[in-house]
């Protein structure tokens, strides 16, 4: 399992990350601490909480992974 974190911050971030994660062949989940939900549902994603980083969880192969983290770029949060 690879992961990443990102930070959204307005519905428009919301679309622009569920956009990318339904391109992916691989199931895309993301977490706030308390919830889980499929990064492909627009509605799912709105039972997190924004006011903190997400944390991003796929499996699949490296290459694939490098290349979904490329796509998310401007989503990624400051570390």
């Amino acid at each position: 399992m690879w992961e990443f974190e990102i930070v959204l911050r307005s519905v428009q971030d919301v679309q622009e990350f569920v956009a990318l994660a339904t391109k992916r062949s691989f199931a895309v989940q993301i977490s706030d601490g308390r919830h889980r939900v499929n990064g492909k549902s627009f509605m799912e994603m709105f039972c997190l909480d924004f006011t903190r980083p997400l944390k991003v969880s796929v499996r699949c192969d490296e290459v694939r992974f490098d290349e979904f983290r490329a796509d998310a770029l401007r989503f990624l949060a400051k570390t």
